[in-house]
């Protein structure tokens, strides 16, 4: 049968008055998290030098056994945020992760992939058409973040999180106080549920002072001019992904992330006999990135993780080539990958952080029109990550996608 055949026969939700072949739509990868040995190392790395703020801290040790409480280590993970979503970010302590959620890969440092859908309505329908064909390891409400959400795992035990309406932090920098959590869920809602407004107005009416929720401050001195702004380090960063990992059975982490989440395939590339998927959510020529476990050890990057890495975008291409300037003048290593595993993506550079996971640094994605098509690859510039020119010349790539919001600090 011819696949628009099978299209016409398929099977069709309502999203917000669209059919669609499933009862939710991804817009946006939200967030993304790891897992690390040493948390407060890792969270000066990426709050003091990449200037991504605390927006809550959460203790875990409540979840270990008593006699356990001070086994692990650290207890204290942290959401962080580069913007105004609550967290776009997330730092665990690995050991005692381990601990709660039982035997994993020991390559396993990804803690979460988090999608963002459009209503509560596609969160609860998402899960109960889901929970029966893959694997669904929780769902409901979560604080810090207040999110509605649920989590599939994918073949390979990457914890995937599907979420509507994450905690907004505005103008004073406060998060929501922790006495406002005054319900928690661990299941999806009845609908129609009440609105955020009318919880936050229920919290105040009980007395609890919207003050005193957690509020982050500049670690570095203001010292650095980036586009007329002071700020603590020569660079913003504006986004958070792509994410790429390595996968040990490609057919079935596509049937998971293409055929059961709905991300669309822009792009397959074939580097030294290994072919490597590029999936989008909206119209960036990416937001995750799927690698042959194989090459792995051929690119000669850390075997501890199945993590290839986490993106960061800056604002500018001078704010790219100053954030290498500055990390290297901080001590940090800095590396380069071979440019042909990151189409769509012109110059960029990876830092290592503290527990030896690559963030790539980039000014600029590829954006995909309303054909599908990726631009070809014979028409993209070629880039040497080794020299960068001073200024680079305008093109339909530099300043396009997804606009940051706000004030850069």
């Amino acid at each position: 049968m011819a696949d628009d055949v099978k299209l016409a026969q398929a099977e069709k939700f309502d999203v917000g008055g669209v059919e669609m072949l499933r009862p939710f739509c991804i817009r946006r990868l939200g967030h993304f998290g790891i897992d690390v040995h040493d948390v407060e190392i890792c969270r000066d790395f990426y709050e003091r030098l990449m200037g991504i703020r605390v927006a809550d801290p959460l203790d875990l040790g409540g979840r270990l056994p008593p006699e356990e409480k001070d086994a692990h280590g650290s207890t204290v993970g942290y959401f962080m945020r580069h913007g105004t979503d609550h967290h776009s970010f997330v730092i665990f302590p690995r050991r005692v992760r381990q601990r709660i959620m039982g035997k994993r890969a020991e390559d396993m440092t990804v803690n979460q992939i988090t999608w963002q859908v459009s209503s509560l309505r596609e969160v609860v329908s998402g899960n109960s058409w889901l929970k029966d064909r893959i694997r669904v390891v929780r769902t409901g409400r979560d604080m810090p973040g207040s999110n509605w959400h649920f989590y599939p795992v994918d073949p390979a035990g990457h914890t995937n999180e599907l979420y509507y309406g994450i905690e907004q932090i505005g103008w004073d920098g406060l998060s929501k106080p922790k006495l406002m959590h005054r319900k928690h869920y661990d299941k999806p809602p009845e609908l129609p549920h009440r609105s955020e407004l009318a919880e936050i107005e229920e919290g105040i009416a009980a007395g609890v002072d919207i003050r005193t929720g957690v509020r982050p401050i500049e670690r570095l001195p203001e010292t650095h001019d980036v586009g007329g702004i002071l700020m603590g380090r020569p660079f913003k960063v504006v986004k958070i992904g792509p994410v790429r990992i390595f996968v040990p059975d490609m057919n079935e982490a596509l049937g998971f992330y293409r055929d059961t989440l709905g991300l669309t395939v822009t792009e397959e590339v074939t580097y030294k006999g290994h072919t490597c998927y590029f999936l989008r959510a909206n119209t960036e020529h990416h937001s995750l990135a799927l690698y042959p476990k194989a090459l792995r050890a051929e690119l000669g990057v850390s075997e501890h993780t199945s993590l290839l890495s986490i993106g960061m975008q800056v604002g500018s291409y001078e704010q790219l080539v100053r954030a290498r300037a500055f990390l290297k003048e901080q001590g940090q290593k800095i590396v380069t990958l071979p440019q042909e595993l990151f189409p769509g993506i012109e110059h960029n550079a990876f830092v290592i952080d503290p527990d030896g996971h690559l963030v790539q640094l980039y000014f600029a994605m590829e954006q995909v029109g309303w054909d599908g098509k990726p631009r070809p690859a014979a028409l993209r510039p070629r880039i040497d990550n080794e020299n960068w020119p001073e200024k680079l010349v305008a093109s339909s790539t530099a300043y396009a996608g997804e606009v940051y919001l706000g004030p850069w600090n």
